[in-house]
């Protein structure tokens, strides 16, 4: 009987062409070859700078503002990026001269709010976040959505959009915010939404769309995702482990959670 040749054998130069992950780097002796730690170095000195860098509160301001959305600048309780490194507290907190600003706003309630805050990354936040909104608003309105203003956070982890959703009346708030950087991506953006905001709530009550960047999900899918997530936590009441995103498939799901079932863990 003739024997079917099988498949062709792969190579680990194959592998490392499917992803930017240290694989197959090889060695030289009993270490690495010197290319791939210059490389390693290369890429450990973009991700610090990612996490010390700047953040560029009057360009975020500006471009929100050229796509028609009210704007407000706001400050955590982290006066600086020590603080905020040292203090993950501090960043989930407004400082009071915010607090006032976004009580004194006026306008009432809104139905969705926007907050695009620095966190890990400015770099992401500076590459992605506007891009990212310019497709995301006519998505929104499409279902109905309006978002009642921006806010613009430094010093911001992901839960100080629960106080500045929680003072500005929100029923929903979209919180996009520069991730932790990694070796291969110092620049990845990620988009969380909480439905009825308010101080206290967990990474639980939250939807998650993350790796938004050149190399990883697009501006389109992205904004695709976040409205899909929107229109559907509005209409359930619910965002987080009890709402499992099917924007590629059909009917979402609301899924049955026992408190303390979920730890705490945050940017």
């Amino acid at each position: 009987m003739a024997m079917t040749a099988g498949p062709p054998g792969r190579t680990l130069r194959d592998l490392r062409n499917l992803t930017p992950a240290r694989v197959g780097l090889g060695r030289s002796g009993a270490s690495m070859p010197t290319d791939a730690l210059l490389e390693f170095t290369l890429d450990h000195a973009r991700a610090r700078d990612a996490v010390h860098a700047a953040f560029d509160t009057s360009a975020v301001m500006l471009g929100l503002s050229s796509l028609g959305l009210e704007t407000f600048e706001v400050r955590s309780r982290a006066g600086s990026r020590k603080d905020y490194l040292r203090r993950p507290d501090l960043g989930r907190m407004l400082d009071q001269a915010s607090q006032q600003l976004l009580t004194n706003r006026g306008g009432g309630p809104c139905q969705l709010a926007i907050v695009v805050g620095d966190g890990l990354s400015s770099a992401a936040v500076h590459n992605h976040a506007i891009e990212l909104v310019r497709r995301l608003i006519p998505l929104l309105n499409s279902c109905s959505i309006d978002i009642g203003c921006a806010v613009v956070a430094s010093g911001a982890r992901v839960a100080l959009g629960d106080e500045i959703g929680a003072i500005l009346g929100a029923r929903m708030i979209v919180m996009l915010i520069g991730e932790r950087p990694g070796l291969s991506t110092p620049d990845s953006l990620g988009a969380y939404l909480t439905f009825g905001p308010r101080i206290g709530l967990t990474d639980a009550e939250r939807n998650c769309v993350s790796n938004i960047h050149g190399a990883g999900l697009g501006y389109e899918e992205a904004a695709s995702k976040i409205a899909w997530l929107a229109r559907e936590g509005l209409a359930r009441e619910v965002t987080g482990v009890a709402l499992k995103d099917e924007s590629g498939a059909g009917t979402p799901q609301r899924i049955a959670v026992h408190p303390g079932e979920h730890d705490k863990a945050e940017i």
